[in-house]
């Protein structure tokens, strides 16, 4: 990599990381592994950075998703992560805050990997059908059925924060 390549993929990734450690924090509930993901996904990308056409930031976020869903295919049969809950708080709001996202974290975790990624990237991501068809290489319809589905399963596991957003807004 040339200088000013580097200089470029520095910038890249001072901008971007914050973005894509949220994202791998979304996806694996971890931040260890999340840290390590985003890694490995820089690493590639750095490799590749000649031949991205003005688009880091989309193939970084593809190889991340992709390695979070590998990383739990290849984990299945590890003991499964508990998290503690979250410290009182001096405010309320805060403290259901905190409480809200804890709940829909661990609610995520017990999503299959694959909705798990594709809320993420629908949700958080704000990724659209099509984009997230193409960051986990399925078809759009894939997605659509695959959020219903997700979306569903949250809503059982999470009653009190009906209404969840459905898969057309």
């Amino acid at each position: 990599m040339r200088r000013a390549q580097e200089r470029d993929f520095e910038d890249f990734v001072l901008g971007s990381g914050p973005r894509l450690l949220r994202l791998a924090m979304l996806l694996t509930g971890d931040r260890g592994h999340a840290e390590d993901l985003l890694q490995t996904a820089l690493e590639r990308t750095a490799r590749h950075w000649d031949r991205l056409d003005g688009a880091p930031e989309a193939y970084a976020r593809v190889i991340v998703t992709r390695l979070a869903v590998d990383r739990h295919r290849r984990l299945r049969s590890r003991v499964r992560e508990v998290f503690a809950e979250p410290p009182e708080a001096p405010l309320e709001d805060i403290s259901a805050r905190i409480a809200v996202r804890t709940a829909l974290l661990d609610a995520l975790m017990q999503l299959p990997p694959r909705q798990r990624a594709v809320l993420v990237l629908r949700f958080f991501e704000d990724l659209s059908q099509e984009q997230t068809a193409v960051a986990l290489d399925i078809t759009p319809s894939t997605v659509a059925s695959t959020t219903t589905r997700a979306t569903a399963r949250l809503r059982t596991l999470l009653p009190e924060l009906a209404p969840l957003p459905t898969p057309e807004d």
